[in-house]
């Protein structure tokens, strides 16, 4: 069931977002994962409440499984928000969480300090506490782990759990596995210039005036520790690390034996691909779910670049609506239902961490998606490529056009799959029966 607004002016989305900073955190910075309930669908629990901050239409009309595609009405399930606190009944987030596990992976750098309370907004929480050794990821997989492994990477600003439906599908052949990154879902959400800065290419760690910082360099399986004494300047050699291409190949390596299939989406793909490209004797196959190759899709859209804003970036990431609900609904034609949004707006309801993170990320993709993508096109047209590399578009994407996507597959001699109803970031269950074929030719 889907949320609406019974009103959609800018001043009503004011009041909520002035609201919701005001609200007292949830949880106590040393909860690390609470997770907070919704309403079971067409029932709204009768309570006293100070403030009534969101009205929504309610139906019980269960004939539209998951998305309602150019929906003229978003319906409800009787969704209300008072005070910080949701129904004590089980949520979707309860459920989802409840089918993953916490792995350990990728070294902490940094001085080892806590991040603080911002002075507004929810506090920390206890996932943005980073431990002493590794990041905790949260992973969720099916299948036998003596089948072949199959790594669904979400994109940006998405959650594992939009592999819900493709997970069981293909665990009846394949070890399939999903993770959230840093920043998202259950998984650490450390604050910048306390132990990860989610830079996307190489960055200096070795801020200026500051000494003795510890980075850790990753080369295949050996974890070689360096530690500098010494105050470098900005972008120095060989301080220059990617911290996401790093963490990634520690999360593919604690979660996968041998060979594996990567399949990711949207932004996060160029991360993937320069992995790829100095592991591909680890990889068979990748796939590609809307990644971007064109010059236009070095540009961020609105919806997402309104959070590298200084000042109002990190008002804006903490606003609960503009941070999920808005960011994941603005890129396709799709209206998704309350419990399944409720799962995406968790983190930015259960402390702060998830807000900056998310401004953080904004940040990184504005300045470094260019030279990225760049990269990304190079890699992939380059002739030592050799990993079998499969490109699914959906073509109802309002963030990525379809222009220049076939003249790229067709130059670079990789397979296209064209979906004319589907967009990559919310469809996925659409895509269950390509990822098959994939997968299967």
């Amino acid at each position: 069931m889907a949320l609406q607004l019974c009103s959609s002016s800018s001043s009503l989305l004011s009041l909520c977002s002035l609201q919701l900073l005001r609200l007292s955190p949830i949880a106590s910075p040393s909860d690390q994962f609470l997770k907070p309930t919704i309403m079971p669908q067409g029932i709204l629990k009768k309570k006293k409440q100070k403030h009534s901050l969101l009205f929504c239409r309610s139906s019980n009309d269960e004939s539209n499984e998951d998305y309602y595609l150019d929906a003229p009405v978003s319906v409800g399930d009787g969704f209300s928000f008072s005070g910080g606190k949701y129904s004590d009944e089980p949520s979707p987030a309860d459920e989802w969480f409840e089918q993953g596990k916490i792995v350990k992976a990728h070294p902490v750098g940094g001085t080892g300090d806590k991040a603080k309370d911002p002075i507004f907004g929810l506090a920390m929480g206890g996932g943005s506490q980073t431990s002493s050794d590794l990041f905790r990821w949260f992973c969720v997989d099916s299948g036998s782990a003596d089948n072949h492994p199959i790594v669904l990477i979400h994109g940006f600003p998405s959650q594992a759990y939009s592999y819900r439906k493709v997970l069981p599908i293909l665990s009846k052949k394949y070890h399939a596995i999903a993770f959230d990154w840093l920043g998202f879902g259950f998984s650490d959400k450390p604050q910048p210039r306390y132990g990860f800065d989610y830079t996307l290419d190489g960055t200096c760690i070795q801020n200026p005036g500051r000494k003795s910082l510890i980075f850790v360099l990753t080369k295949k399986l050996n974890l070689v520790t360096l530690k500098m004494d010494s105050v470098c300047s900005n972008y120095c050699m060989p301080c220059m690390v990617a911290e996401y291409t790093t963490s990634l190949e520690s999360i593919i390596d604690e979660t996968t034996k041998g060979k594996a299939t990567l399949v990711v989406q949207g932004y996060f793909s160029p991360v993937v691909v320069k992995y790829a490209s100095s592991r591909q004797e680890k990889i068979t196959d990748l796939i590609l779910l809307n990644p971007p190759l064109t010059a236009k899709h070095a540009n961020l859209p609105s919806t997402l670049s309104i959070f590298s804003n200084f000042l109002l970036g990190e008002i804006f990431s903490q606003d609960p609506l503009r941070a999920s609900d808005k960011a994941l609904t603005s890129c396709g034609p799709y209206v998704i239902k309350e419990d399944v949004a409720m799962v995406y707006r968790r983190p930015y309801l259960t402390s702060g961490s998830a807000g900056f993170a998310l401004n953080a990320i904004s940040r990184a993709m504005k300045k470094e998606l260019k030279p990225y993508i760049e990269e990304m096109r190079r890699i992939l047209m380059d002739e030592n490529w050799q990993v079998n590399t499969t490109i699914i578009w959906g073509e109802r994407d309002r963030w990525l056009s379809y222009n220049g996507v076939e003249e790229f597959c067709i130059e670079s001699k990789h397979r296209l799959i064209r979906l004319p109803m589907v967009i990559s970031c919310s469809g996925l269950a659409t895509l269950r029966p390509k990822l098959q074929y994939c997968l299967a030719n």
